[in-house]
């Protein structure tokens, strides 16, 4: 890693400290309120973004990609905090990070790449709306009677004019310098106006105190019995897929915008290895934040330094500086946040929509849609099912036949398009057992058996002939396909010389 940091241009270098700074600052509100979300208190969240973030950043397969404490994560741990407590968590958690090492292990960091683009559009639209609505709470103060209200009047305008400033500052200062990250001038500049005028605005201070000590090694306080494993096991499972589909999604919109490429499997360990620290030294956990990786992106920080300045930074935060960084207001920490939804979200998906396919479309707006209303994980599997589903349906319809009758007699059936579970229906109506001739010949070599339920297929067809006193020729199929045909038997005549040598998604049907 010396070698590395040395090697690094020394502008390079700099924007790699500043926007690690920059995102240390906007991780502190964030982990303080999904700390809350989590029913925990607020130094489990912050330790969480410091241990995650630092581990993450050293050794994970995305360099500039920030790990921390995320909202996805804090609601599912909600009810087991509820129900049987705090220990319970972080045990949960340690189990999460086992299966996400095992995850990277095995390598299913690559099945990252069945999301089609469409679902990629909808989750971080979805995303981009979720960061947004996250800050709205911002816009709430203190009531009489000791609960939180919407602003109003004067106190609403004050706080819509300084997110405005904050926002104004990181659009229109790169235009003349970009030697410190916007950002983190907004939040400075920002934050010395409301100090310096006294203004009333919310701090982060008020959210709660961020001091404390160094995260402290203990064995999560739980009897180590079957009845707290089938307990855990739910939520870990949970956990672990919810984190690593996003920290892979996240991975492949900073590979995306950084025209570079991570690597999801060793991500996978990263992630692994950090929730299982995490876990054993008081931390609730994490994965990647979108909205933070793309302020350090923004912000110039590409390299491991970034982010690991970002966790050393956040730590000094708690140890020795939590009285500074409490008197930083929520307006400028809203106004970064706001800043990162306009450049999140694609804006693009709207004039594209009425030029995709409707189905792709319906995808985009659906994931979006169950993002905001559950989580991202679920939304990406129900948009990753159903766009599944709309290719299958499609295909169903490709399949087809040329029929002629050879020189010795024979029916063929030339077969065009791939047989599986979408097609099997109209594979079976393309024949006519009992008005073909005695012998018939189906030819595969236009077309790929592509699961088990097109192998059933053509043992049921081979099936109907045997049972109409015909005899059915099958070429052209795999060896595969051939040991796979029982009811068929010996009447797979074979063709090594132009035999195909495709794999059918299938171990055996016996």
């Amino acid at each position: 890693m010396f070698e590395l940091l040395r090697s690094r241009r020394p502008a390079s270098f700099k924007d790699d400290l500043l926007s690690g700074l920059t995102v240390a600052l906007a991780l502190v509100p964030e982990a303080i309120a999904f700390a809350f979300v989590a029913g925990v208190n607020p130094l489990v969240g912050l330790y969480a973004a410091f241990m995650v973030g630092l581990i993450t950043a050293s050794i994970g397969g995305r360099p500039g990609m920030i790990s921390g404490a995320t909202g996805a994560l804090a609601v599912v741990m909600v009810d087991l905090v509820a129900s049987h407590g705090v220990e319970y968590l972080f045990a949960a958690v340690v189990l999460m990070g086992l299966i996400q090492m095992l995850a990277g292990v095995l390598r299913l960091g690559k099945f990252i790449r069945i999301v089609p683009h469409p679902v990629m559009l909808g989750f971080v639209n979805g995303l981009a709306i979720v960061i947004f609505l996250a800050q709205l709470s911002n816009f709430q103060a203190a009531s009489a009677g000791g609960g939180m209200e919407w602003m109003s009047g004067d106190g609403l305008w004050l706080m819509l004019a300084m997110v405005g400033l904050t926002m104004a500052i990181i659009h229109y200062l790169p235009r003349f310098t970009t030697a410190v990250p916007s950002s983190l001038v907004a939040i400075v500049v920002v934050s010395l106006l409301v100090i310096g005028l006294g203004l009333d605005l919310r701090t982060v201070g008020d959210l709660a105190s961020i001091a404390g000590g160094f995260p402290e090694f203990h064995i999560p306080a739980v009897p180590f019995s079957l009845e707290t494993l089938w307990v855990i096991l739910p939520y870990s499972i949970i956990l672990a897929a919810i984190g690593l589909i996003e920290s892979l999604l996240t991975l492949s919109l900073i590979d995306e915008i950084t025209e570079t490429r991570g690597r999801g499997n060793k991500e996978c360990v990263a992630q692994g290895v950090a929730n299982t620290v995490t876990g054993m030294f008081g931390g609730m956990g994490g994965c990647a934040m979108i909205g933070q990786s793309m302020i350090n992106v923004n912000s110039g920080g590409r390299s491991r330094l970034s982010g690991i300045t970002a966790a050393l930074c956040l730590l000094a935060f708690i140890l020795f500086a939590s009285d500074l960084i409490e008197v930083i207001p929520l307006a400028a920490l809203t106004g970064v946040m706001f800043i990162v939804v306009l450049g999140t979200f694609e804006w693009s998906s709207f004039r594209i929509m009425g030029k995709i396919p409707r189905s792709d479309a319906f995808v985009l707006i659906l994931v979006s849609a169950v993002t905001v209303a559950t989580d991202l994980a679920i939304a990406v599997i129900v948009g990753v099912i159903v766009s599944a589903l709309v290719f299958a349906w499609q295909h169903a319809k490709h399949i087809n036949v040329k029929t002629f009758v050879a020189e010795n007699g024979s029916k063929v059936y030339e077969l065009h398009g791939p047989l599986f579970f979408g097609s099997v229906h109209s594979f079976m109506e393309l024949f006519d057992p009992r008005s073909d001739p005695d012998d018939v010949v189906v030819e595969f070599q236009h077309s790929r058996v592509v699961d088990h339920s097109g192998l059933e297929a053509i043992d049921n067809l081979a099936e109907r002939y045997l049972n109409a006193g015909k005899i059915l020729h099958l070429r052209h199929l795999s060896p595969e396909c051939r040991q796979l045909l029982h009811k068929a038997g010996n009447l797979v005549e074979v063709n090594v010389i132009e035999d195909p040598t495709y794999h059918v998604a299938v171990d055996d049907l016996a």
